[in-house]
């Protein structure tokens, strides 16, 4: 009876993995798609420039359920943005319309908690 019980146990989480797709987030691929489009003149990963630091972005968006979709929309909008010093500026949109990469740095960013 034990051994029906663990193996009924290892092929459940089986099942439940091969449901559930898995996503790696590639960070080389997503710190070159931020170096290409200069976004580290304004951004460190974990120091702040003229934006803030990329690791306190990803706190920010801790436990926010609409994360992704709001950091996507703010990487590929060109919505204005305010500065320490006031001044507003667009913020520069990606330009690449290669959706999985998007989702890739957006995903690197918010893992970097």
């Amino acid at each position: 009876m034990k051994v029906n019980i663990i193996a009924a146990s290892i092929f459940g989480g089986m099942v439940a993995l091969m449901c559930f797709p898995t996503y790696a987030v590639d960070a080389d691929a997503a710190k070159a798609l931020a170096k290409g489009n200069n976004c580290f003149r304004c951004h460190g990963i974990d120091k702040d420039k003229d934006g803030p630091a990329w690791n306190k972005i990803s706190a920010k968006f801790k436990g926010d359920a609409k994360a992704e979709e709001k950091l996507t929309h703010h990487v590929t909008a060109g919505d204005k943005v305010k500065f320490a010093d006031g001044h507003e500026e667009e913020h520069k949109k990606l330009e690449t319309s290669d959706k999985d990469a998007i989702k890739n740095l957006v995903d690197w960013i918010l893992s970097l908690q």
